[in-house]
């Protein structure tokens, strides 16, 4: 495969193409990404983050085929899974599948509605997620996969992009879990690092930095047998463990100074109350024609229209976006309110809803779910470990979560006065 298009890029500084792949670029379905922001409306918050899901996918498949040539190269598997991958012992079937990881990094993100994640669930039809989506318009790009040299399998493409959770009706092999984690993966997945250097670069801020040369350099795939599993794993060289904690760490940074932003979900709450008005009783289906022709423009134009058209749906929200006047935080919790009342943030909520309207107040919680950060580390010995055992930073990076209590900008003074005077009854009367 001859790459003979270059792309510029800020973080990777240049991006290669082959003149096949240039096809899928230029297709109106990936053309599409230009106009979906990476950070929904972050940009109101952090100007300089108005990037898109375009470059992003880009950068997404410069890093999978990184990290696919350094860990499909024959002497960096592990003697115990060596049999479980004879693919890279044969350079046909290693180039076949280098292509197919590149171009389901290239297509993971195809499936995103407009403002990415900002509005997801609460949009789309019940069984209908950007996973399907892009698992739809894989399909519909089939004749380009097709003409490929050699031609390559569709099947294949989706499972790499989307990963055995999403497509659940796919029989998956060892080998295409694996190089489906090397996109999607939550340790180590490109997908992950390029959004992390990438929202970084373009916010302004220095939290989502890390020496990813050097984490790529010594990624591996390995078994994990303390795991009692035979599945093998994206793991780590103890040299790279270090890297790993820079990169985990950037990602927690990320979250509590740019993702989680107070300004940033109040505006999410704000478009996706938009959004619902301007659907109406509708909701997102599997239509991919009206999918493929939903961007970020056409909101913004909506959007638009509504703010100079009292009777348009959605005209308070449009207003609060544009003309910044959005909702403003009234509670967050702090310690010793919990010693009080266990749950806080929804007594708060509930009194000011009575006190204020419900349209007047907005909640906002984020709270995920999931352990320790648990990947294979490979050890001096040639010994395998979990990382749970290996680094203490890993085991101390806090979980983020999020609780604001929102309200009207125009209650605001008054709210505040009201909360000074009552939140020590409110909880009290709460917790009973």
């Amino acid at each position: 495969m001859k790459l003979t298009h270059e792309i510029r890029d800020p973080i990777h500084t240049f991006i290669k193409l082959s003149s096949e792949e240039r096809k899928v670029l230029d297709s109106p379905q990936f053309q599409r990404l230009r106009y979906i922001h990476q950070l929904a409306l972050t940009y109101l918050v952090y100007p300089g983050a108005t990037h898109n899901r375009f470059e992003h996918s880009l950068g997404v498949m410069e890093l999978a085929s990184r990290v696919y040539d350094v860990v499909t190269d024959p002497e960096n598997i592990h003697n115990e899974i060596k049999d479980k991958f004879p693919e890279v012992n044969d350079s046909v079937k290693r180039n076949y599948w280098k292509e197919v990881i590149r171009m389901a990094a290239l297509c993971h993100d195809l499936g995103h509605i407009p403002f990415s994640h900002a509005a997801e669930k609460e949009l789309m039809e019940e069984g209908c997620s950007h996973e399907t989506f892009t698992a739809n318009i894989i399909d519909e790009l089939e004749e380009i996969w097709q003409e490929m040299t050699p031609p390559l399998r569709t099947d294949d493409i989706k499972k790499l992009a989307v990963g055995p959770k999403e497509l659940p009706d796919l029989t998956f092999s060892d080998w295409e879990s694996i190089l489906s984690e090397i996109i999607t993966g939550d340790s180590f997945g490109v997908d992950r690092i390029d959004y992390l250097l990438r929202d970084s670069y373009h916010a302004g801020v220095a939290y989502g930095n890390f020496d990813h040369f050097r984490l790529i350099d010594t990624l591996r795939i390995l078994p994990k047998e303390y795991a009692e599993t035979e599945e093998p794993a994206l793991g780590i060289e103890i040299g790279g463990i270090h890297t790993a904690e820079s990169l985990l760490l950037a990602r927690y940074y990320m979250f509590t100074q740019v993702y989680m932003h107070r300004v940033r979900r109040i505006y999410d709450i704000h478009l996706k109350d938009f959004m619902k008005s301007w659907l109406g009783k509708d909701k997102i289906t599997d239509d991919l024609e009206f999918h493929l022709n939903l961007t970020d423009n056409k909101i913004l134009v909506a959007m638009r229209e509504a703010l100079n058209n009292e009777d348009k749906p959605g005209h308070k929200d449009a207003k609060r976006i544009l003309e910044r006047n959005h909702f403003k935080v009234l509670y967050s919790p702090n310690p010793g309110d919990m010693e009080i009342n266990i749950d806080p943030n929804t007594a708060i909520y509930e009194a000011a809803k009575e006190e204020f309207g419900k349209e007047n107040v907005r909640y906002d919680s984020y709270h995920p779910t999931g352990g320790t950060y648990d990947f294979p580390v490979l050890l001096n010995t040639e010994e395998v470990e979990s990382s749970v055992n290996i680094s203490d930073a890993l085991n101390n990076i806090p979980v983020v979560k999020v609780d604001f209590v929102f309200i009207n900008s125009d209650l605001k003074k008054d709210a505040d006065e009201w909360l000074k005077a009552n939140k020590e009854a409110i909880l009290k009367e709460d917790d009973i």
